[in-house]
C-alpha cells in the first residue's frame, strides 16, 4: 500500500469519524460525540475515543509553616494540568464491550513528573515529564441485555454514592470534593480496583455492584510510625488506625431509582450537570465492605506496643441527584446534589489530602477522609440563554460541605461558590471556583491563628 493510498484512508476515517458524531446529553451539538468510527452501517458496532484536558490557574492562601522550593510562602500562585486523559471503548457487537482509558494526573511546576528527584535536582527533576498509567481496563459481556452485564478487570463500577463513580468530564462544580473517593490512591488505582462486576437495569432500578481485589496498601509495621506528618492533624501515638496491607476482598454496590428520564448505564461515569437536557430525579444509596483493610496499634501506658489490631472498613452513603429543565424556551435549569457519607475506616483514621499542592509542608492540604460522616450538597442554575446570546451560557453555583471525624476535636463546615461558562456546553467551559478550607492545628483544633484558608481556581478545559 502506497503512501498515497494510505493518506486518502486517513481522510477517508476521520470524515467518517466526525460526520458520524452524534449528540448526546451534555450540551453541544458542535463536538457531538467526539471521534466515532462505525463498523458497520447502523452504527451498532463501534470505535470511540474521547480526549480531555483540564488546566487550572490559581492563587492559594496556603496553611501556617508552609515551604515551597525551599521558601516559605504565605500564598502561591501556579498553573497545573490537573487531567489529561485518553479514552477509547468499543461495541464490537451488542452484547460485547472493552474499555481502555489511560493518562495523567496532577502535574505541577514541583511535582507530578518523574519520582526519585527533589525540587530543582535530578535529571527531570520531580515535576517533569509524568508517566502515562492506566485508569481502566476492562471488557463486559451482557448475559440479559440493559437488565444483567457483567465485566471483570481495572473498572470504575464503584459503591458508595452516585459521586464515588462520577464523570470528571462534566462536574457541576470545579471538580469533586475528593471524599467521594473514600480509598482514593490508598487501596486503589485512582478511584479504581480490580475486579468483577454485575450492572444492569429492572425498571426504573439501576444496579451496580462488585467484588474486588484492593490494591496492597502499605506495609503495617512502617505505617505504625508514619500515621500523619508533623504539621497535619494527629491523633494520640497507638490510636488511630491506617491502611494496611491485607489479603481480603472487598464487596461494593449502588443502587438507585430513576422517577423521571432514565440514565444511560452503558458505561460507569455519572453526569454532574446535564444541562437541562434531561429531566432526571434520582434517589440512591451504596457501600463499600473490606475487611481488616486498616490496623491500628495497641499499647500500654508506657507507650510500649502490645499488640496490632485489625479494622474493617465500611463505607455507606445515600444521596438525591436532579436535573430539572425549568423553562424551555429560556434554556433555564437547575442541578442540585446532596450526599451524605458515614465512613468507618477504623479508630481515628484520617488522611489529609491537598490537590496539586506544591508545598513541602503546609500548602492546601486538609483532612479530607476519615472516620466519622461527610454531608455534601451542591446546587447550581442554567442563567437564560438570552444573557449571553450565541457566545455561550453561564451557569452560577455553590456547595456546602460538614465533616465531622472522630480523629478531630472540632468539625468543619466548608463551601464553594463560583461560575461555569460554557463556550459550547461540557465540551469547551471555563470555571472559576473560589473554596475554603478549614485549617487545624496539631491538636486537632482549628488553628489558633488561622482557623480556615481560601483557594481560587480557573479552569480551562477542553474535551472531544
Amino acid at each position: 500500500m502506497n503512501r498515497k493510498t494510505i493518506t486518502r484512508l486517513g481522510l477517508y476515517l476521520l470524515i467518517t469519524c466526525l460526520g458520524t458524531a452524534q449528540v448526546w446529553a451534555q450540551g453541544s451539538e458542535e463536538y457531538g460525540s467526539g471521534l466515532k468510527l462505525n463498523l458497520n452501517d447502523d452504527g451498532s458496532k463501534y470505535v470511540r475515543f474521547i480526549i480531555w484536558n483540564q488546566i487550572w490557574a490559581r492563587y492559594t492562601d496556603n496553611n501556617p509553616g508552609t515551604i515551597v522550593n525551599n521558601e516559605a510562602q504565605t500564598n502561591t500562585t501556579d498553573v497545573a494540568l490537573r487531567r489529561s486523559r485518553m479514552l477509547a471503548f468499543s461495541q464490537i457487537s451488542p452484547r460485547f464491550l472493552v474499555m481502555f482509558h489511560w493518562g495523567i494526573n496532577n502535574q505541577t511546576f514541583i511535582n507530578g513528573g518523574t519520582p526519585g528527584g527533589t525540587a530543582g535536582f535530578g535529571a527531570n527533576g520531580p515535576g517533569k515529564k509524568p508517566q502515562l498509567f492506566v485508569h481502566d481496563a476492562w471488557a463486559e459481556y451482557a448475559v440479559v441485555k440493559s437488565k444483567l452485564h457483567i465485566g471483570a478487570g481495572l473498572h470504575y463500577w464503584n459503591g458508595i454514592s452516585r459521586m464515588t463513580s462520577s464523570s470528571t468530564l462534566n462536574f457541576l462544580t470545579i471538580d469533586a470534593p475528593i471524599f467521594n473517593w473514600a480509598t482514593i490512591e490508598a487501596s486503589d488505582q485512582f478511584a479504581r480496583q480490580f475486579g468483577i462486576y454485575a450492572k444492569g437495569q429492572l425498571g426504573k432500578i439501576q444496579y451496580q455492584v462488585a467484588l474486588n481485589k484492593p490494591f496492597s496498601a502499605s506495609n503495617i509495621a512502617s505505617s505504625m510510625e508514619q500515621m500523619a506528618l508533623p504539621t497535619q492533624p494527629q491523633a494520640p501515638a497507638g490510636t488511630a488506625a491506617v491502611d494496611a496491607s491485607n489479603n481480603s476482598w472487598a464487596s461494593l454496590g449502588y443502587i438507585t431509582y430513576n422517577f423521571f428520564d432514565t440514565e444511560s448505564s452503558l458505561l460507569p461515569f455519572r453526569v454532574g450537570s446535564y444541562l437541562g437536557t434531561k429531566k432526571v430525579l434520582n434517589i440512591g444509596a451504596g457501600w463499600h465492605y473490606h475487611p481488616d483493610a486498616t490496623a491500628n496499634s495497641v499499647r500500654n501506658p508506657a507507650g510500649d506496643l502490645i499488640n496490632i489490631q485489625r479494622n474493617d472498613m465500611t463505607l455507606l452513603g445515600a444521596d438525591v441527584f436532579v436535573d430539572l429543565p425549568l423553562n424551555r424556551t429560556a434554556g433555564t435549569a437547575l442541578t442540585a446534589y446532596s450526599v451524605f457519607y458515614n465512613y468507618d475506616f477504623g479508630p481515628n483514621y484520617l488522611r489529609n489530602i491537598g490537590i496539586l499542592n506544591v508545598a513541602q509542608s503546609g500548602g492546601n492540604f486538609q483532612p479530607t477522609i476519615g472516620t466519622g460522616q461527610i454531608w455534601y450538597t451542591q446546587a447550581g442554575f442554567l442563567l437564560p440563554k438570552s444573557i449571553l446570546g450565541d457566545k455561550g451560557r453561564l451557569q452560577p453555583f455553590a456547595a456546602f460541605t460538614y465533616k465531622n471525624f472522630d480523629a478531630l476535636q472540632d468539625a468543619s463546615s466548608q463551601y464553594d461558590v463560583g461560575m461555569n461558562y460554557y463556550i459550547s456546553g461540557h465540551h469547551a467551559k471555563i470555571t472559576l471556583q473560589y473554596s475554603t478550607r478549614p485549617v487545624y492545628g496539631a491538636d486537632g483544633r482549628f488553628h489558633p491563628t488561622k482557623p480556615s484558608a481560601g483557594e481560587l481556581i480557573t479552569q480551562f478545559m477542553i474535551y472531544l
